[in-house]
């Protein structure tokens, strides 16, 4: 059990390194217990002046994290987290199965999104009671046509984002421009993919729509030397998704229940389902595979956060392209 003594004395300090090396202890003892109390007695301190939210959200961490199920589950609620490498329903599903966190998530959003996190690992949770589908309107399971998503991984002080296979791409000789036309749905869509590499750090995201194909959507965002690959339906979605997930250099991740959501959500839009939302498993499938989709890059070295796609639809004659770039200075 903690030194309460010496503990006060920490948060009274503020010494937010030395509080960070004695949740280290308590977490090599699986003093889990003690853990929350440190927790609760640095989110108290707030209101005292002391700047302990660090500490705080570094301990919720290590409860998602480290802590038996009974433990871990209570920290997937709002406002828990602030400052920790990812979203705790996130942390938790990485090391948790849900017939483990079940009993111990408490009701809101966080309960169904924390059961998507698994799902995304390779949980069916189909027909599974007291998950909230209204949250994020997606199937419990993977279905046979989507990817094999790139999962984080996360430790005690450092995680692991891994993106898809990079695809190597050719140099192409691109046509002229298309001529863009306005369609908010899908461009939207696409950009929402990449908000807090915008939003929330140093990025920068353009997407267009326009008559042609795919290498003319390229061409319209003002590339002049492009490299392309053709890819399939399953790996543009594990891209979407990984960006969807992702914040960027210094942008908040967001997970990747919330990544598989938009790149659902997207494939929706550019296969014009939007407005039939939610639409079946199936159906969203079969349009995927009827589009093409297109990797592509401007050439130069490979730098921070990169995103860039883009999808035809042969039969109405339109494509889309999207352009995100974030870097870590």
């Amino acid at each position: 059990m903690a030194d309460l003594s010496d503990l006060h004395e920490l948060i009274e300090l503020g010494d937010v390194d030395e509080l960070v090396r004695h949740i280290d202890r308590l977490c090599a003892n699986r003093d889990w217990a003690g853990l929350v109390d440190l927790r609760d007695q640095c989110r108290a301190a707030l209101e005292r002046g002391k700047q302990l939210w660090p500490a705080s959200s570094h301990a919720e961490y290590r409860l998602a994290l480290e802590a038996d199920p009974a433990w871990a589950g209570p920290m997937l609620v709002e406002g828990t987290g602030r400052f920790t490498l990812g979203p705790l329903a996130e942390v938790a599903a990485s090391t948790h199965t849900w017939d483990q966190l079940a009993p111990h998530v408490p009701d809101g959003p966080l309960r169904a999104v924390t059961a998507h996190e698994c799902v995304v690992r390779g949980a069916d949770l189909t027909g599974t009671d007291g998950i909230d589908t209204a949250v994020l309107d997606l199937p419990l399971r993977l279905e046979p046509w989507e990817p094999s998503y790139p999962v984080a991984s996360y430790r005690a002080h450092e995680a692991d984002f891994p993106s898809p296979p990079a695809t190597p791409l050719e140099p192409t000789t691109l046509p002229p421009p298309g001529a863009q036309v306005s369609d908010p749905t899908v461009t939207d869509a696409l950009l929402e993919l990449v908000r807090p590499w915008v939003a929330e750090s140093n990025g920068r995201a353009e997407a267009v729509a326009v008559e042609g194909g795919a290498e003319a959507a390229i061409a319209a965002l003002g590339v002049r030397t492009a490299h392309t690959a053709p890819v399939t339906a399953a790996e543009a979605l594990a891209t979407m998704a990984w960006a969807g997930a992702s914040g960027g250099a210094h942008g908040r991740r967001r997970g990747m229940a919330y990544g598989r959501f938009g790149a659902w959500w997207a494939t929706a839009a550019l296969a014009g389902l939007a407005d039939e939302w939610p639409v079946t498993a199936a159906e969203l499938g079969e349009a995927a595979e009827e589009l093409r989709w297109v990797a592509w890059g401007a050439g130069e070295p490979p730098t921070g956060w990169t995103f860039r796609l883009a999808v035809e639809d042969p039969v109405d004659g339109m494509a889309w392209a999207a352009s995100a770039v974030d870097a870590a200075t």
